[in-house]
């Protein structure tokens, strides 16, 4: 790991940035323009980071609405570990569900023994918010 890649920042191979880390900030944006972090897992492909989150949550819906993003390296609870740098997101179509699903469970596949039946059992607990699949987040540093 080089200097750059240890404070957090991304490092520079051949197409684009490199992000070295397991989990990324994404700050999207409400209506009135203030910001949103959330930490997420992430896999690169192809010079873009991809995400996977709910057809329906809220991150979704902001950038719907804004697909301009700031990310950033961080920790499983949001702290920053480097630079936060601007990125443009889009919602992927549903054929890339599978191919993403295969690379995130293959780059977290020890987490997701953990924390897979705690997110069974969160949705769950939600009896009122309707159930929906996933979706696929592709985002481009700029």
């Amino acid at each position: 790991m080089d200097e750059t890649e240890s404070a957090g920042r991304p490092s520079q191979l051949g197409a684009g940035p490199v992000f070295r880390g397991r989990y990324l900030s994404i700050t999207s944006y409400k209506r009135d323009g203030r910001g949103v972090a959330t930490p997420v897992w992430f896999v690169q492909r192809d010079g873009r980071l991809l995400v996977q989150t709910d057809a329906a949550s809220g991150k979704l819906k902001r950038i719907r609405r804004n697909p301009q993003v700031r990310i950033a390296l961080c920790t499983a609870s949001g702290r920053l570990r480097g630079e936060e740098v601007q990125a443009v997101a889009e919602i992927l179509p549903d054929a890339e569900i599978g191919p993403v699903e295969r690379l995130i469970a293959d780059k977290y596949r020890f987490d997701m023994i953990i924390f897979r039946p705690l997110r069974l059992i969160q949705a769950r607990l939600h009896l009122g918010r309707p159930r929906t699949g996933p979706a696929i987040l592709g985002i481009t540093p700029s």
